[in-house]
């Protein structure tokens, strides 16, 4: 028995507007709920095992993927339910952008742990800013386009699909830049002689994010053709396109970073770093970490210095 006949006509109650041009696949759905969710059960456990709490965007990108296609499911046993389009509509689109924000932070911290962020063309800090800003400019775009296409009708459709690519485009312009400055980064890293052992350490994490950003960009430029086209053009018509440019895309994304943890050894040394760092700016105003500085002992003296005036206290306890 075949699918029931979709009314695309304009006295269909809602002047011609269709959730889906097709009857949302159940099987394709249900594999993808399966997929996401394992994933992100897996990094939601080395999240907390590591500790890498700058992956929650990331982690929170897999949920919305996860969710968004049991919302397909729901479609298919509800059509019309606006709910379940909805849900589906705006997490599958958004998730990529959370994804992005993650990836993004990745290469300051990379720069950072392999010694080497001189060899970044802005500085750390504000790379990280510039580009989450940029992600998450389109992230409320593609929301704000993406509501107004839920709301169901033909007009409201048109105007989110032009938001929605404005927010496309602003996720593209920033992923161009965000690799270009990678490319640069891992360039000068391979061309450092005083960077030889950083870049055999980094090698595997950039190529991870070149991939990463690679299917994401794929992913971004198919949605965006996808809106370019009229609402009962072919890629609307043809589920399956949505499951081999966005779908399996995105889910190599999520397994990659499961082959390749963003977190472990080499993020312990940003970590360390970091707190290296912020110890610099604050020895002034901690008296055995200024008189450590001043005896001629270095950066990690005053660590060690703080740590032990920090367990002082409750050993004085016992």
């Amino acid at each position: 028995m075949g699918a029931p006949v979709i009314d695309t006509s304009p006295d269909n109650g809602r002047g011609g507007w269709v959730p889906y041009y097709y009857w949302p696949s159940l099987p394709a759905a249900a594999i993808f709920v399966a997929l996401f969710a394992i994933c992100g059960a897996i990094h939601i456990y080395r999240l907390f095992k590591y500790k890498g709490w700058y992956f929650i965007p990331f982690i929170i990108g897999v949920i919305f993927q996860a969710v968004g296609y049991a919302g397909r499911i729901g479609s298919h046993y509800d059509f019309n339910s606006l709910t379940f389009f909805i849900m589906q509509s705006l997490l599958i689109l958004l998730a990529p952008a959370l994804f992005a924000a993650s990836i993004y932070m990745t290469l300051s911290r990379l720069a950072i742990a392999l010694h080497a962020e001189n060899l970044l063309i802005i500085r750390a800090r504000w790379l990280t800013t510039f580009f989450v800003t940029g992600d998450v400019l389109s992230f409320l775009a593609q929301s704000a386009g993406g509501g107004m296409m839920a709301k169901g009708d033909p007009e409201g459709a048109d105007r989110g699909q032009k938001i929605i690519m404005g927010g496309l485009f602003i996720q593209i312009f920033f992923f161009g830049g965000f690799i270009i400055i990678a490319t640069i980064f891992h360039t000068r890293l391979n061309k450092s002689p005083s960077h030889v052992h950083e870049k055999i350490k980094g090698r595997k994490y950039l190529l991870t994010m070149y991939l990463a950003n690679g299917l994401i960009l794929v992913r971004s430029l198919f949605r965006v053709i996808e809106y370019i086209m009229p609402h009962d053009g072919p890629l609307m018509k043809n589920e399956a396109y949505l499951y081999i440019f966005d779908a399996l895309l995105m889910f190599f994304v999520v397994a990659v970073y499961l082959v390749v943890k963003p977190y472990g050894e080499i993020f312990d040394e940003w970590k360390r770093r970091k707190d290296l760092g912020d110890l610099e700016l604050t020895r002034r105003d901690r008296p055995q970490e200024r008189e450590a500085m001043t005896s001629g002992g270095d950066i990690e003296s005053a660590l060690s210095s703080r740590s032990f005036s920090e367990q002082k206290p409750s050993s004085s306890r016992r």
